[in-house]
C-alpha cells in the first residue's frame, strides 16, 4: 500500500515526522524536530516565543488545516508545514 503524501504548503518549510508511538502534544515534538533540523538555520534556532506566535498566528499546518500546541499525534508518518518559511 502506498502513503498518501499531502501537497506541500505554497511558501513552507516541512518538517516530516516519524512517530514510534503517539504523543499528547504537537509543540514538544515539533519544535525538538526543527531544533534537529539542518535544512532552515532560522527554524532551527527559532526562540519559543517566535515557536507559539507560529500557532498563534495559524502558521502551523497539519494536512492543511491549522494545528494547535496542544493537538494529539498519532504513531506513524506526519507532514507538518510551517508557512513563511
Amino acid at each position: 500500500m502506498q502513503e498518501h503524501i499531502p501537497p506541500q504548503a505554497n511558501n513552507s518549510f516541512r518538517i516530516v515526522l516519524e512517530l514510534n508511538r503517539a504523543e499528547k502534544r504537537l509543540d514538544s515534538v515539533l519544535l525538538q524536530a526543527l531544533r534537529d533540523q539542518d535544512e532552515n538555520i532560522n527554524l532551527k534556532n527559532i526562540s519559543r516565543v517566535a515557536f507559539k506566535d507560529l500557532f498563534k498566528n495559524g502558521k502551523v499546518l497539519i494536512k492543511g488545516q491549522n494545528a494547535k500546541t496542544s493537538s494529539a499525534l498519532a504513531k506513524g508518518t506526519t507532514y507538518i508545514d510551517i508557512l513563511g518559511f
